[in-house]
Formats: C-alpha cells, structure tokens, sequence
C-alpha cells in the first residue's frame, strides 16, 4: 500500500499526482541489447529528482545554517512509523520555513521491532528513485571485527544495516574525489546527529576513462537518503530528511516539495526478499580478457616481476564477465542470496539515477573511524576451509608456516602501515598475524589501530590507503600503470571504497567480489587475482572462476558454456581474493 500525505491538510500538488502515475508504469524492465549498459531505455525519473542537489556546487567552506534530527515517539509498526512521519512533514510545510539559507533536517520515527532493511527497499522496487544499501560485518565468534556504525539519536542499539531511496542531497563529479569534496559531504554531517550520513562510493582509478556503464557514477557518488530505513539491534528507525542551501538554487520550498513527492511512493508493507530464488539460464557469458589475453597478460607481468631491479612486486589483475539471462536479473534478490552466504562480509548496493546497481559482498574493510581513532586490516594468502575441524586446521597451519602467502601478505600489512604512521600519532598492529576465518574461505590477517590528529586526517587516509596492494599491487603507482595500460575495461568502482561518511564515525569496504546489475540488462561480474613471483597462468583463472561463482551459483550454466571454464572446487594450495 502507498502512504499519501493526508494529514493537517497537507495535500500533493497535482503535478507531484501525475508523475507519480507515470512511475507506475512498468519502465524497469525494458532490455538492453548493447554489450555495455545503455541509458537510452533505463529507468525514468520524475522531474522532481532533478530538484534533489549536488552538494559539490556549494561552497564547502561554508557552515551549514542548522543541521538537526527531531526524533517523534516510538510505534509499533512500519505503517504507524509512516502516518506519524506523514504528519511531521505536514508540520514542516505548515510552519514558518528555517530562518537559514541551508540547512538539514532529519525526521526519525522509531519503531518498537527488528526489521530487515533489505526487506523494507525490496518493498520500494516500484519507486524509481536512487537507492542505497549498506549491512556491516557481523562479530564472529572466531574471529575479531569491526562493526558498522554504533551512534544513533535515540538509544544505544547498534545499526545493523541501512536502506535508503531519493536523495536529500547527492555528491558528485567528473574530477577525482578531493579534499573539497570531501569538505563539501562534511557541511551536512554532525556528531549531534550521527545517522545523517552520505552514502556511496569512488572509483578504482579516478584518472582512467569512466566507461558507459559507469557515466551516472562519475568519478564518485554518494547520497543522503531522502527516505531511509535503519535496521538496528532489536529495533528499527523509518527517516526523512529535507536539505537546502539557498547558494546553489536549491530553497527549502523546492526541497519540501522533492521530498512530499518521494513519502508518495513509499509502501509501508514489507516483502520478504526470497533467499533462494529460481535460477535462470544463462544466454551468453563474454569474459573480458578471454582466457588466451589473460595468458599473455600474466605473462608479462611476471617477467617484469622477475627482473633484477624489478619495478613491479606484485600486480593485481581483474576480469570483467558479461552475463545475459533468459530472465530478469533484480540486484536485491541477488543481494539477499549474497548475504546468507556472507554473514562475516559487508554487503551494499549503490544505484544513482538513471543506472544499473552496483552491488556486492566483500569481506574486506578499508578503514573504520570512530571521532579520532582509526582501524584498518591487512588480508592476503589465502586457503579453502577445510571439510573437518582437523583438516581446517592442518589447511590453517600451512597458510601460516608459507613463505609466499607470508611475503604477499607483509606486503600489503606493511604498506598500510606506513601510510597510518604518516598520518596518525601512534599505530598499533595486534595481531600482527594471524588466521581469520570465513565460511568459505581462511585468510592470513592482521588489525592495525592508530590515532588521527584532526578530523581532517580522515580524508588523508582515504586518499593514502586506497588502493591497498591486495586490489592493486605494489609498488601503488607502477601497479596502477600496468593495470591501466593492460586491463580492456573500466573497473569503475570495482576494488574502489565503498561506505558512508558520518559525523561521528565513517566507514569503508573494498569493493571486491561485486557486480554492476539491473533488471532487463544482465550483469557484469568482476573479480581479480594477485599476480606475483610463482603465479600460474591457469591458477589464477581457474581462481576467477571461483571468486565469480557467488553470482553464478545462482543462474543456471548452459551445457555449451561450460567448455568456457567450469566452476571447480579449489585445491587446498589455491589461493582466493
């Protein structure tokens, strides 16, 4: 059911009725025959998307003039949670406007149960508006985590994960994120109200050509949600939020308006998000490179690896497979399956307008800043699990006692160890190496821990960690020519960052193991492998096909195509990114 705006005589205007009865026709699906995802037939807009605004037009030195979160009494259900939210919009259009030239306002209602934030955008599939989700790592028990976000305005329940569709305000461009950028998110975000936050992600290479598929993302996006749904522990919050800034044509009026338009659309009843789902036959599968450019690709690396005075240690090399299926492919059916099997993973998915979603399930975390502490981690040299509690230990004792797995994984430990001691006061690392384990996979792992002097660092470890050499390689910048100069396709926010920005804490995944996914379009399906001194051509293929399996588990293989590369079970020396 659609929640109108009812209440306290506050009424839609009749265009905002008309748009919303083109929403509802049935624009999703439409196919695309091109190889790269194509905007001429994607899904349509309202006008009124176009009043949501670019917060990188402001001036990001500028205070913002009032940044609050009104939170109204608790319910007891999502559909009490929209009639009270209705109403507190209505009180904003019927009151005084701020008097401030910008601002944000959040509007929360807490709701007195637990529900799936996933489930609550499943139910928001008829809106075609830009849409975000993002689900932190949940602690394991063998295993010592970083959780998502702890703050909320109301209560100490932890945020489990986040959903959101429209934008309050949106941030992006052509040109590399940059410290302006960063200082333009910034302006709207408060330690007083810690769940207004920015929501997105940046490119791999923000200095490589942006492919077709990648246009609506720029160089980076990142999105405040207009309407979001928090999934915390034991309860759940249902927000609005309303920003303005008078400096870049966007008045309170305008954004009242954008937002009256979007509560329209929102459904109170939630859909259960299928687990499993009937899997569709694969059409056709194109891997870009084939297997015999691959071959010369990894050829070359290695005999660059091999000089004497080698510039190049260690590169990561990826593949991008285009997958068309006889049936509609929906990124949160996948994105549902995906988190049964990655309950230790974060999971996300980031679709600006007019775009397929970038979706995935990555194991790894960038950073995590809570105010001016900060936590990264090193993962490299990885093993299958084991069938028996003996044999996972055995596999465990090898991945430890290798000298290779050890030297790729110092690697990438003692680079982001220097990039956090030129930025922080103090780094601790502990453990300095050990095994965390996942359902599928065990990994060489390692926590570092240090302290920022400003809260301005955050930026500088953005920029500094990323790319870590386990999705580039090392040395950084010759690893990113090589790839630059050899990879046929745009990575586009593939192995980039992938998190929010908070005022208080902020964030961040590898955005590995991830796929660009809409309905009618098929998917592209990324992965990578890292190429270093004894890599094997056919291995580290056979390792693709492995890291691709969580997506192509859940379609069906035509018998020609098997002959392309089956999917196999990994030998206990094999390892996985």
């Amino acid at each position: 059911m659609l929640m109108a705006v009812g209440a306290k005589h506050c009424t839609l205007r009749e265009s905002s009725l008309v748009k919303w009865s083109l929403l509802s026709s049935p624009l999703y699906g439409i196919g695309k025959q091109s190889i790269h995802f194509s905007n001429s037939n994607q899904r349509s807009y309202h006008q009124s998307c176009s009043l949501s605004m670019n917060g990188c037009q402001g001036d990001p030195r500028a205070p913002i003039g009032t940044i609050e979160t009104r939170t109204l009494p608790a319910v007891s259900s999502p559909a009490l949670a929209m009639e009270r939210l209705n109403s507190a919009i209505c009180d904003l259009v019927n009151s005084q406007p701020p008097p401030y030239n910008s601002g944000i306002i959040r509007l929360e209602v807490p709701i007195e149960e637990q529900i799936e934030a996933l489930e609550w955008l499943h139910a928001q599939n008829h809106v075609l508006l830009p849409r975000c989700f993002f689900s932190g790592r949940r602690p394991a028990v063998d295993s010592e985590m970083c959780f998502i976000g702890n703050g909320t305005s109301h209560s100490s329940s932890k945020v489990v994960s986040v959903a959101g569709i429209g934008s309050a305000v949106f941030f992006t461009h052509l040109r590399p994120f940059s410290f302006d950028d960063w200082r333009a998110i910034r302006r709207y975000l408060s330690k007083k109200c810690p769940l207004i936050r920015a929501y997105g992600a940046i490119r791999f290479d923000a200095t490589a050509n942006i492919g077709p598929e990648w246009n609506a993302f720029g160089s980076f996006y990142f999105m405040v949600p207009q309407v979001e749904f928090d999934e915390l522990e034991g309860s759940s919050v249902i927000a609005a939020t309303v920003a303005w800034d008078n400096a870049v044509s966007c008045t309170y009026q305008r954004a009242i308006e954008a937002l009256q338009t979007t509560i329209w659309q929102v459904s109170s009843v939630l859909m259960r998000v299928r687990k499993k789902i009937s899997r569709s036959h694969i059409l056709a599968s194109t891997h870009v490179p084939g297997k015999a450019s691959w071959d010369q690709a990894v050829k070359r690396a290695l005999q660059i690896i091999r000089r004497n005075n080698p510039m190049l240690i260690k590169v990561v090399l990826a593949r991008s497979t285009r997958v068309v299926t006889a049936a509609d492919i929906d990124p949160l059916t996948w994105l549902s399956c995906l988190k049964v099997e990655g309950e230790n993973a974060y999971q996300f998915c980031l679709q600006p307008p007019q775009s397929a979603a970038f979706i995935g399930n990555t194991p790894e975390q960038l950073f995590h800043r809570d105010c001016l502490s900060i936590c990264s981690e090193a993962l490299a040299g990885t093993r299958a699990r084991g069938g028996s509690e003996l044999l996972d230990l055995k596999i465990g004792q090898d991945l430890l006692s290798s000298a290779k797995d050890h030297n790729e994984f110092a690697i990438v430990r003692e680079c982001i160890r220097r990039k956090l001691e030129a930025v922080c006061s103090s780094v601790l690392i502990e453990p300095k190496k050990a095994i965390r384990k996942f359902p599928r996979v065990q990994h060489l792992y390692a926590q570092l821990r240090g302290r920022l002097q400003t809260e301005d660092d955050e930026f500088k470890i953005l920029s500094s960690i990323h790319p870590t050499p386990a999705v580039c390689g090392y040395p950084t910048e010759d690893a990113r020519a090589f790839i630059s100069e050899t990879e046929m396709f745009d990575r586009g926010m593939y192995a980039g960052p992938v998190g929010w920005f908070g005022g208080e804490e902020s964030e961040f995944a590898v955005g590995i193991r991830s796929a660009l996914v809409d309905k009618g379009l098929g998917a592209l399906i990324y992965a990578g492998t890292g190429i270093v001194e004894g890599s094997d051509s056919s291995l580290e293929w056979e390792e693709l096909e492995l890291k691709t399996s969580q997506f192509t588990k859940l379609m069906k293989l035509e018998a020609p195509l098997l002959t392309r590369g089956e999917i196999r079970t990994i030998n206990q020396n094999q390892k996985v990114r």
